[in-house]
């Protein structure tokens, strides 16, 4: 452990935790062209984000106790492994059915990624200290983010769609390599109890009992349903309604990924300087603005020739600048108070959210009429929940240990 540096760290920190951005941005702007490739539905595109999302969520609660029972390191190489052939798969799908599949396995194969990551952090720092290690593992992942929609734009328009999911291996087989010769296990004791059914099932309840927990992950989750419901309607709404080619549409993806990055460094500045309860009652007004002037121009902008892609995309900017103060308190916080079973604890935060995301795709592959109102309507939605959590659940807990 100790002779594993820091910088390390918080790389392979910030490959895992972007494996989830590679999976999901890369992919955007290449899932208006393979729906009508592939002759498939709306509800059916959807599905091609929501099914990886809910086979992701649910996996994490068997890899986390894995992880606890076993290490973090074979669950993180089996994982990668599993990645790498799902995406292959995804590459060469010729139907859409087939590609719900495999897009289904490879969100189980990420799972054991982002929980491992999550846990690693409880792993080796406190919470504070943890904190400030996820803000920069987030950086790192902003940056990734910032490569991939470019990237996927460019690739789809030039060679088509399957290019833009091949590179999914690609990155999943270099991060697999990195694990396997310089990962050092950072499990301190395993539990060998930890995938018994009895102390399983007793662990979930002492988890979600935990105020702590649920103040944090509600969140984190809700936080990230607000992105999650901009990743879902944004193809659309900047390449259909907006008439963006996929090159431009995956600048604009880079443009918002850059406000995060912004949003973790400002995260890591406030950390310095004030509580976790403040910073994130701080970045909740920043949410609110952004999600009631998002809404305000969109209502006021419907058939206007002046609302377009600068209308929706000020907004998102500030959403997406909260979101990364958001995320790296609200993920190291739900953790925190489990240093002996963060495996499970992270695996359940993770399910929670993408529990989350599941729903909300369902409701936007029927809601899809009209995109920009729907991207509008949830986040107005999410925003509110997070002003409401931040001044009220998260302000009223005890600040954590150092």
């Amino acid at each position: 452990m100790q002779d594993m540096p820091r910088q390390l760290v918080v790389l392979i920190l910030a490959l895992l935790l972007g494996l989830q951005a590679v999976t999901t941005d890369l992919y955007l702007p290449a899932l208006p062209a393979l729906k009508e490739d592939l002759g498939a539905s709306m509800p059916q595109a959807q599905l091609t984000l929501t099914a990886l999302l809910l086979a992701f969520g649910i996996s994490q609660i068997f890899w986390g106790p894995l992880s606890d029972r076993f290490g973090r390191k074979p669950v993180l190489l089996w994982g990668m492994g599993a990645y790498v052939l799902a995406s292959t798969g995804c590459a060469f799908a010729p139907s859409m059915d087939l590609l719900i599949v495999w897009r289904t396995l490879q969100g189980i194969a990420m799972g054991a990624a982002v929980m491992s990551a999550r846990a690693v952090v409880r792993d080796l720092y406190p919470p504070l200290d943890g904190a400030r290690v996820m803000s920069q593992a987030l950086s790192g992942l902003g940056m990734i983010a910032c490569l991939c929609a470019p990237t996927g734009g460019f690739l789809t328009d030039h060679w088509g769609w399957r290019p833009s999911l091949m590179v999914l291996s690609v990155f999943g087989a270099m991060t697999w390599l990195l694990l396997l010769f310089r990962f050092q296990e950072t499990l301190k004791l395993v539990n060998h109890q930890a995938f018994q059914p009895r102390n399983l099932i007793n662990a979930w309840i002492e988890i979600l009992k935990n105020p702590t927990f649920r103040a944090y992950s509600a969140l984190s989750s809700v936080s990230y349903l607000g992105l999650f419901t901009f990743l879902a309607t944004s193809s659309f709404v900047f390449v259909h309604q907006f008439q963006m080619s996929n090159t431009q549409y995956g600048l604009v993806m880079l443009s918002m990924s850059f406000s995060y990055i912004v949003g973790t460094f400002i995260c890591r500045w406030l950390l310095l300087r004030m509580s976790v309860q403040k910073t994130v009652a701080l970045a909740s007004c920043l949410t609110l603005a952004s999600g009631i002037s998002l809404a305000l121009l969109a209502y006021a902008g419907q058939d206007q020739a002046w609302y377009g892609p600068f209308s929706v995309m000020g907004p998102v900017h500030v959403f997406m600048m909260a979101h990364g103060i958001h995320q790296p308190c609200g993920q190291s916080g739900a953790v925190s108070p489990f240093p002996h079973m963060a495996g499970t604890a992270s695996a359940l935060n993770g399910f929670l959210m993408m529990l989350g995301a599941f729903f909300m795709g369902d409701w936007l592959g029927t809601h899809m009429d009209h995109p920009s109102l729907a991207l509008t309507q949830g986040m107005l939605l999410w925003s509110l929940c997070i002003g409401l959590l931040a001044w009220t659940w998260v302000r009223r807990l005890p600040p954590p240990d150092h």
